[in-house]
């Protein structure tokens, strides 16, 4: 894949994580931030390791405990 194939994939999932978050208005602010985390750190576990699914489940998994922690 090339750099701006990348860049325009982490664009539109973020943009898709937001619209599918705005939905979601009954959460706690400790689920969406769960949520907010799970979805930035997936998008920079893509990134940081060239869109290997290992590293985008462990971005996604590492943002969530971070999020989920965040107060």
């Amino acid at each position: 894949m090339t750099t701006t194939i990348k860049r325009i994939t982490a664009v539109v999932l973020a943009t898709t994580l937001a619209v599918a978050l705005s939905g979601c208005s009954n959460w706690s602010k400790r689920d969406r931030n769960t949520a907010i985390g799970a979805g930035a750190g997936a998008i920079g576990g893509s990134v940081l390791t060239n869109g290997s699914a290992l590293g985008t489940v462990g971005g996604a998994a590492v943002g969530g405990i971070i999020g989920h922690q965040v107060h």
